[in-house]
């Protein structure tokens, strides 16, 4: 580890800066998975300049894997990573044993943090999580993040998050409601004690009033859905934001507009014909199409109709995000897995 526990919180206020993206979990076209394909996406966001990777997120579909395939993803990515950026693995599980287990491990394996959910099915009270996340910090020094997002049934409030924030090993809060009144009140009432960060570029320019100051986007999927190889710009805007430098970030940001146009329209196509689940397919999808290697998402997902594909192709291609991906994207529905919902 790179810290004490007492160091933790310094650290995470050290380290913890600019872009972290969500690394999807990659598999083959007979669903298992696909570490060269990890190992390629590794490669290819790191050439963006994030600074920090997150593995098994719920983008990364951990509530698919069996526990020996969390594991195997876990093994897999210290030595394809090589230290060339902070990481962090998920271990949220209804299981407190299982949780310390996954974290342990992951501290054994030299990850940077952990990020820990609310124990969903039985969860219904903000005293149940608190109570689930304190101990699962008594038992291990690794730093946590925690995840607060509607995913997991319940949405803590501020007040609840600034209380957990008061645990040694609480280094962060992902503020993932999207709900700007809680966010805003996230940062205000914990942003002291832990590093607070909500994943919608918004926060910089709404926070901006009540002095707040996000260091970090920790994290999401729009370095590589929207920069290319040649073209960083989503990763300078959030470096030049998470620094405080938004006079110059508020003059990139038309430059990133075009393509948050495009993610919003699906991101909200799908979360309302799902009821508001992740479009995990859509992601998927859109990474095959822009170069990287995702194959097809897991039960109880389910893929884009041929209509979606289409759709979602077509909305890109104009933005020149396809020079990665194009070729590939011609084979990129039988890797992606057949649509099973008529169009």
């Amino acid at each position: 580890m790179r810290y004490t526990r007492k160091e933790a919180k310094s650290w995470a206020r050290e380290k913890m800066v600019g872009q972290w993206t969500t690394m999807m979990t990659p598999f083959s076209t007979d669903g298992e998975l696909d570490l060269r394909g990890l190992a390629s996406n590794i490669e290819r966001v790191l050439q963006l300049g994030t600074k920090g990777l997150g593995f098994s997120w719920n983008m990364g579909e951990f509530w698919s894997l069996t526990h020996e395939e969390r594991l195997r993803l876990m093994e897999a990515v210290p030595p394809l990573v090589r230290g060339r950026a902070l990481t962090a693995f998920q271990v949220t599980h209804t299981s407190e044993r299982e949780v310390v287990a996954l974290a342990r491990r992951a501290q054994e394996l030299g990850y940077d943090l952990a990020i820990l959910a609310a124990p969903y099915i039985m969860t219904k009270t903000e005293e149940q999580v608190l109570d689930f996340v304190s101990r699962v910090a008594n038992q291990v020094d690794l730093g946590l993040a925690f995840y607060n997002s509607p995913q997991f049934g319940i949405v803590l409030s501020a007040k609840a998050l600034s209380t957990m924030a008061d645990l040694p090993t609480l280094v962060a809060i992902k503020e993932a409601s999207f709900n700007l009144s809680l966010s805003i009140d996230t940062h205000l009432q914990a942003g002291a004690k832990a590093v607070v960060s909500v994943p919608d570029e918004e926060i910089f320019f709404v926070g901006e009033p009540y002095g707040i100051h996000q260091q970090v986007m920790f994290a999401n999927t729009s370095d590589w859905r929207f920069d290319t190889p040649s073209r960083h710009d989503y990763v300078r805007f959030i470096d030049l934001a998470t620094r405080g430098d938004l006079e110059e970030a508020r003059a990139l940001y038309p430059r990133i507009w075009p393509v948050k146009r495009v993610s919003r329209k699906w991101w909200g196509k799908l979360a309302g014909r799902t009821g508001g689940a992740l479009p995990v397919q859509m992601v998927k999808y859109w990474g095959e199409l822009v170069g990287m290697v995702h194959g097809p998402v897991r039960p109880p997902v389910l893929p884009l109709t041929s209509a979606e594909m289409t759709e979602l192709r077509s909305d890109l291609e104009p933005l020149g995000l396809l020079q990665g991906g194009q070729e590939r994207s011609k084979g990129g529905r039988a890797s992606y897995g057949p649509a099973i919902i008529a169009p």
